[in-house]
């Protein structure tokens, strides 16, 4: 089978030659730069520093070579701006704080504060305040919260959609062109247009914004999936409505070059339980995640898929019934979430997309033999049947031991 043929039995739930494997094709299926550079060292391939295709949350590009080397079914198509908002383009040499070199965007504007963090600014602006931090010694950003005071009967939605739009000429151009590019690796293509990531938390500080309006503080806005869900259904109505219309032009350009699209990532589990109940979610988000894919499924052939870290069991019914096809990361670790169990029970009407190891405990801490063992027994448990490909729970970080990721992709190779 070729990859895509692959990726496609699997999304169909019949079973693959083997385990189709994703790495680096969406923002929360990546390597972190450090690792992508331990690997490249690895297997020999050309040296120099990794880009930080995704500098939020430092993700390395995977070269062509190293997908190669690693075996790799599914490309990413990601939108023309990082999550804040500038171009990836003129890269220029970096140094993380550990000594790491790295390459950046030219458009990446930084400074040190007096605690030796890395300050960055909104689409490299460097007249507005920044809007990300990078602690020092650390290894990934976090967003600043600059949400303006809140005046309670002034609130308008509008404030909450600043950030969404009709998709530009320059953007289509560039879905164009990259689509094209990814079809053309003869692997499936995972697409990340954006644009309908209802809620995602990751999104509503706005990092990618000069100046944010509107409720942009993570407890404000959790606390108004209570107290103002009236107010959100509104913003959430809206920007379906112009995602959909970008969609619709997206779609025209890009055709069946795509088989998978990335809807949205925000996510709904703690370790231990949901963030809300059933009833909250399907109030305030399945209708509107009914209407997404029901007009993604009914005007293309691409496959769904929602991101939602946690203890997330008590939500899939209700996230296969709002026309979800794709799960991740599928976190094993948390309560409610064994792998035979879901296989088991949900198997036959989601497809699971990670899962492969557990990122916070087994891949961190446990031995090169360990992470081979559990590896093992994830692709015998959700590869039966189909309707699985193996990924990571979530992006392997940056102080993972380079022997248990070599070990991990090890025990991938022993599928072949």
């Amino acid at each position: 089978m070729t990859s895509k043929e692959r990726v496609l039995t699997a999304l169909a739930h019949k079973e693959p030659d083997r385990v189709p494997v994703d790495f680096g094709a969406s923002a929360v299926t990546g390597i972190h730069v450090k690792i992508v550079g331990a690997l490249r060292d690895h297997y020999g391939l050309a040296p120099g520093p990794v880009k930080v295709h995704e500098p939020y949350q430092m993700l390395g590009l995977v070269e062509e070579d190293l997908k190669r080397a690693l075996g790799l079914d599914v490309d990413g198509v990601f939108g023309p701006e990082t999550m804040f908002g500038y171009r990836n383009e003129d890269w220029t040499p970096w140094r993380l704080d550990d000594g790491t070199e790295v390459l950046m965007s030219g458009r990446f504007k930084w400074v040190k504060d007096e605690n030796g963090d890395t300050l960055v600014f909104p689409k490299g602006d460097m007249s507005v305040p920044p809007s990300g931090r990078l602690p020092k010694g650390g290894w990934f950003f976090d967003s600043i919260i600059r949400q303006p005071p809140i005046e309670e009967d002034h609130l308008d939605p509008a404030d909450n959609l600043e950030e969404f739009g009709p998709v530009s000429g320059a953007d289509l151009d560039h879905f164009d062109a990259r689509t094209r590019e990814a079809a053309a690796s003869g692997r499936a293509v995972l697409a990340t247009f954006g644009g309908l990531a209802i809620g995602d938390i990751a999104l509503v500080p706005g990092p990618f914004m000069t100046n944010p309006r509107g409720i942009r503080d993570v407890e404000e806005w959790y606390v108004s999936t209570v107290t103002r869900p009236e107010h959100l259904h509104r913003i959430f109505g809206k920007q379906v409505d112009i995602g959909l219309a970008n969609l619709e032009r997206i779609a025209a350009r890009v055709g069946d070059r795509v088989d998978v699209v990335f809807v949205c990532g925000t996510d709904f589990g703690t370790q231990q339980s949901t963030f809300c109940s059933v009833p909250t979610f399907r109030s305030l988000y399945m209708p509107h995640y009914k209407r997404i894919n029901a007009w993604i499924h009914g005007h293309t052939a691409w496959k769904t898929f929602k991101h939602t870290c946690g203890a997330v069991e008590p939500l899939i019914p209700s996230l296969i019934e709002a026309g979800f096809d794709i799960l991740n990361p599928v976190q094993v670790s948390a309560a409610g979430m064994e792998a035979e169990r879901l296989k088991a029970v949900y198997g036959r009407d989601i497809v699971f997309w990670g899962g492969g190891v557990d990122t916070q405990k087994t891949l961190m801490f446990g031995t090169p033999g360990q992470v081979r063992d559990e590896v093992r027994r994830r692709l015998e448990i959700f590869g039966r049947g189909g309707g699985y490909v193996f990924n990571a729970v979530h992006n392997i970080q940056a102080n993972v031991p380079a022997d248990n990721v070599m070990a991990l992709f090890e025990a991938l190779r022993e599928r072949s």
